[in-house]
């Protein structure tokens, strides 16, 4: 077993476990530089954190006061796996964000509970596990003209179509095997993503500390950069602001960190497309204050104090 000499765990994975990138590896780059921030304005405050592959089975869990979710984006890959280590790491430390938070978020459910918490989000329509598929109902009955279709538990794009009335049925033929195993989430096309792209808001200690928006690349709808997407500055407006805070509001407890992802729906109001709580990437990058932020709000959770709203 082996310990760390470290106040806190970043986790990440095995793929990125490395400490420097190999030259021209921007995306390993970029992941090095967020945590190297974090990590600089923790010991500012006198914690020391080392970044830790939450799959490493000889890492001694009780030796860190708490871990945080930073880049552990294979674990809807090896969801079961993560599963059984969420349920055995709670056991020998804190986890940040709550493990009730992790559970909840890693599974697109949760929109449907913001929704009843009062929070707008885009329409969804659940496809639950082994249920009969007619794509080409659903969209008749929900009267969109297009839609889009995902896993409950994904990332990355991971499974994700863009699907009509006229390619439902070709659609159909990838999502049905898949159906077996894990449940799907069917929700409109927006436009306003190729038009416009999808505002994401950082929020962290309670407070919005900066935003970007994310643009697709032309032709397609995925604004996610693993599919060519890019990233760019953005001054959010008031009210995407409001919308950001009321969402985090609504989540119980209060996450010390996370990221609101949002768009203009069909009828032209900003609603929540993701609440990610478990693992965003915050462009801290862009943003460095941010950094700060984050160590003062991790520094108030590892004292047990109450996040500042």
């Amino acid at each position: 077993m082996t310990t760390q000499d470290s106040d806190i765990a970043l986790l990440t994975s095995s793929a990125y476990k490395v400490s420097h990138a190999a030259e021209g590896d921007w995306y390993l780059a970029n992941i090095l530089k967020e945590d190297q921030l974090l990590q600089e304005a923790l010991k500012e405050r006198g914690i020391t954190s080392v970044r830790v592959d939450w799959a490493d089975p000889e890492v001694d869990w009780e030796s860190f006061k708490c871990v945080v979710f930073r880049t552990t984006w294979d674990y809807f890959e090896r969801f079961r796996e993560f599963t059984l280590w969420l349920n055995r790491v709670e056991k020998l430390t804190r986890l940040c964000n709550d493990i009730s938070l992790i559970r909840w978020n890693m599974d697109k459910h949760y929109l449907k509970d913001l929704e009843n918490r009062g929070i707008p989000v885009v329409d969804s329509l659940m496809i639950e596990k082994e249920s009969t598929l007619d794509l080409r109902s659903l969209l008749e009955e929900s009267g969109w003209t297009e839609g889009v279709i995902k896993p409950c538990v994904s990332g990355a794009a991971r499974h994700t179509y863009r699907v009509n009335r006229e390619s439902a049925a070709e659609i159909e033929k990838f999502i049905r095997p898949l159906l077996s195993g894990e449940s799907f989430i069917l929700q409109p096309f927006l436009p306003e993503i190729m038009t416009t792209g999808e505002d994401t808001l950082m929020v962290i200690g309670g407070e919005v500390t900066h935003a970007v928006r994310k643009v697709a690349k032309e032709g397609d709808f995925r604004v996610q950069d693993d599919h060519g997407g890019t990233v760019h500055e953005y001054k959010p407006l008031q009210e995407q602001v409001q919308l950001a805070v009321k969402a985090m509001d609504a989540c119980n407890p209060e996450p010390v960190y996370g990221r609101v992802d949002m768009v203009r729906n069909l009828e032209g109001e900003w609603v929540v497309m993701e609440l990610e709580l478990i693992e965003p990437e915050l462009w801290m990058r862009t943003h460095p204050e941010a950094a700060e932020v984050f160590a003062e709000a991790l520094s108030k959770f590892m004292e047990g104090a109450p996040q500042s709203r």
